[in-house]
């Protein structure tokens, strides 16, 4: 996974290394043109790291990573970073989930100043904590359900309606693509009604804020139609989101959605994927009104 930093204009990775017995590590990456050049990987979990997710802090100026750790009885577990020049440098870890956690994903609120964690809890159950960042240390409130259960959890903000919308397949209804707007106040965060975006098997969930059009983009994988890529756009309204029709971005198997990005120069959503032959692709379109404009390769 990914992230910008737009103090330093730097691209954080963050990843579980398989040349260095999966351990979580981080690197930084500087885009020149149309190449980028990275720094020297750094680790920030020593242990076996799955399930990761990261965000910016923009009011702290800090990266913040988080995960399952193996090492730990695959607790959940998050780290702030401090990207410096090239590298980057990390705090202590600290547990925000003393059970397994899994589909970790984290969202800063800008509006907030906050950070939004949504997992998979042991039970099964998606919980979700708010974080705040000091410095090179990271605090937690009380745990809040989102969902009865669920996978591949992904979490946007939307700086529009100034809400994280939590993203996921609700294994309490069928695998259906589904997604609740969550509001953070203080160091809570409440949730309006649970909105069903798609009434199929949905994976591999991405998604990203289209800030022109004041939209919430997602990307899956469509389980239920030959794993097919598609993309539904989202409208935030008080603390409820709505979705307009589906569109298809792959119109074949689709062995793994990678990810969305919007980019603001070109008024555009990119999708990332990799077709049956585990080729990595890319393909762009507009948002137009509730739902994608016309799909194009890149």
């Amino acid at each position: 996974n990914g992230v910008f930093d737009p103090d330093s204009n730097k691209v954080i990775l963050a990843y579980s290394d398989s040349d260095n017995s999966t351990r979580g590590t981080a690197i930084v990456g500087t885009v020149s043109g149309t190449s980028i050049s990275f720094g020297t990987p750094t680790v920030f979990n020593s242990g076996t790291t799955e399930h990761i997710g990261i965000t910016y802090d923009t009011t702290n100026d800090k990266v913040v990573i988080v995960h399952e750790d193996a090492g730990n009885s695959s607790h959940g577990t998050a780290i702030v970073g401090t990207v410096s020049g090239t590298d980057i440098s990390f705090g202590s870890e600290t547990v925000y989930n003393s059970e397994s956690s899994q589909y970790n994903a984290a969202a800063f609120d800008a509006n907030a100043g906050k950070i939004l964690i949504a997992y998979k809890d042991a039970d099964t159950t998606i919980q979700s904590r708010v974080a705040t960042v000091s410095g090179t240390s990271i605090s937690f409130g009380t745990e809040v359900e989102v969902d009865g259960g669920g996978n591949y959890i992904n979490t946007v903000y939307d700086s529009n309606s100034n809400k994280v919308v939590v993203i996921f397949t609700d294994s309490s209804n069928s695998n259906y693509g589904s997604a609740r707007v969550g509001t953070i106040s203080g160091t809570d965060v409440s949730y309006g009604t649970l909105a069903v975006m798609v009434t199929s098997i949905t994976e591999d969930i991405h998604s990203t804020f289209d800030s022109t059009n004041n939209k919430i983009v997602v990307g899956y994988k469509d389980g239920g139609d030959g794993d097919k890529g598609k993309a539904f756009v989202g409208t935030v309204s008080g603390t409820d989101i709505s979705f307009g029709s589906g569109v298809v971005v792959h119109n074949a198997s689709t062995n793994g959605f990678d990810g969305v990005v919007y980019n603001s120069n070109l008024n555009k959503v990119f999708f990332f994927y990799r077709d049956s032959s585990t080729i990595g692709k890319v393909v762009s379109g507009p948002v137009s009104g509730t739902a994608m404009g016309t799909i194009r390769c890149e």
